[in-house]
């Protein structure tokens, strides 16, 4: 599970990306299996799919990249290997204390680049469906928190547990404190230990645990859903449900009322209530 070319057809598009190399490959791979659909694949299996900086700015370059193509109308976000993600490539982290600076500057730079990319994951207009097959720790469990939707197998695990190792993960804090209630996401950064799929799916970190070779097949089957939808629609609530969910209730609703007004103007909203009331299939018009 997790593998690109298990799940692609045969003429399916693919790309090998930089950033983060290792030896008999790409770190990132992006995939076309079939319209309006990309995969994008964490390939570092030998390094767990560890976010070095190298793979936290080309991630941001592809999201970015896919954001604007306007025949992608979903995302999905795989990994290769027996791992989906630990987190920060601490051997990178720590050959960087040899600097001059004990590390800081690199460090800075590291986190940073973290920081854009689960920005841009939130920023990017085609929702972003995490297919977890494996243990995603630390920033890996970042990565899952961000994605708009996410499917994991029933054996994957997930942890916040830098803790443990002297750093605590406040930047996957950000993430996880926005997705799991309080007392759960707490319970996490200070224990700093495995929960389980079950438990994931409880606390609302992932939608779903299902058997581990259907973890790709349910992934893409959200984003065939989403695909058939308008994507000028769904692009415009992804980015209102971010935005109104940080804010107070009212300026939520009056932020929310503008954005509905809108939409209402949008070609795809008075087609789609057009077809609803003729009882017929919609034809999208707007990209």
């Amino acid at each position: 599970m997790g593998s690109v070319g298990a799940m692609g057809s045969a003429g399916a598009e693919q790309a090998a990306v930089g950033g983060g190399l290792e030896s008999g490959g790409e770190a990132v791979l992006v995939e076309r299996p079939e319209p309006g659909i990309a995969v994008v694949t964490l390939n570092r299996p030998k390094a767990r799919n560890s976010l070095s900086l190298g793979v936290l700015k080309t991630l941001k370059a592809v999201f970015g990249e896919l954001g604007g193509d306007a025949s992608v109308k979903a995302i999905v976000l795989a990994a290769n290997g027996p791992a989906f993600c630990a987190g920060h490539d601490l051997k990178e982290m720590t050959a960087a204390r040899q600097g001059a600076d004990g590390g800081k500057a690199f460090f800075t730079e590291t986190m940073e680049a973290c920081s854009q990319l689960m920005q841009a994951m939130v920023a990017c207009p085609k929702p972003i469906i995490g297919a977890v097959h494996a243990m995603a720790t630390a920033a890996g469990c970042q990565l899952v928190a961000t994605c708009d939707l996410a499917v994991a197998s029933e054996e994957a695990k997930f942890c916040t547990p830098g803790v443990n190792i002297g750093l605590f993960c406040s930047t996957p804090m950000v993430a996880l404190s926005r997705n799991v209630p309080r007392k759960q996401a707490m319970e996490m950064l200070l224990l700093g230990e495995l929960i389980s799929a079950a438990d994931a799916a409880d606390y609302g970190l992932i939608n779903r645990s299902v058997p581990a070779d259907e973890v790709m097949d349910v992934a893409l089957d959200f984003a065939r859903r989403i695909a058939h939808k308008s994507s000028a629609t769904v692009a415009v609530g992804k980015e209102a449900f971010y935005r109104q969910i940080e804010t107070p209730l009212s300026e939520a609703y009056d932020y929310a009322a503008n954005v509905m007004v809108e939409n209402m103007l949008f070609q795809d909203a008075e087609e789609g209530i057009g077809a609803f009331l003729e009882k017929r299939k919609p034809e999208w018009k707007e990209c």
